[in-house]
């Protein structure tokens, strides 16, 4: 792909408290938006996500992650496959999220189409499918980090 696609691999960081019950940091918890139709995809990614201390929310097209949204406001990252059946895609939606829910990052993921830097809103990643799931959970802390 050429240079105008955004590709990345980050760094890990993780925010930590100190529990005075315990007398130690412990990892918070970062919940995170999986945006995914396809039911087995959505259902790996939300596993191994949580396998690695990751509060998961699930949504199966825009819709559902809107609703998802306006009920947790805890969510701190989106992550979304580009091409979702209806009538708003993952690029769509990433702008709505950017627009109502500026907090939130957002991670995106296409195995269809090319990407631009320029489709996406500012402070986004993106991903091609395949991925590894370390890299959207590195990607999650980075963005939580600056």
């Amino acid at each position: 792909m050429g240079s105008n696609f955004l590709r990345d691999s980050c760094a890990v960081s993780v925010s930590k408290r100190t529990s005075a019950s315990i007398g130690f940091a412990v990892p918070l918890a970062i919940t995170i938006l999986v945006m995914e139709d396809e039911p087995l995809i959505r259902m790996d990614i939300a596993d191994q996500l949580q396998n690695l201390g990751f509060r998961v929310i699930e949504a199966a097209n825009a819709r559902e992650a809107v609703a998802q949204l306006d009920a947790n406001n805890d969510i701190q990252v989106m992550f979304t496959d580009v091409d979702m059946p209806g009538d708003m895609d993952g690029l769509m939606l990433a702008e709505a999220v950017r627009n109502r829910w500026p907090p939130i990052k957002i991670i995106v993921t296409s195995g269809l189409r090319g990407v631009l830097l320029s489709d996406m809103p500012n402070g986004s990643r993106c991903f091609g499918k395949p991925y590894k799931v370390s890299d959207i959970a590195d990607a999650a802390r980075e963005l939580l980090a600056a």
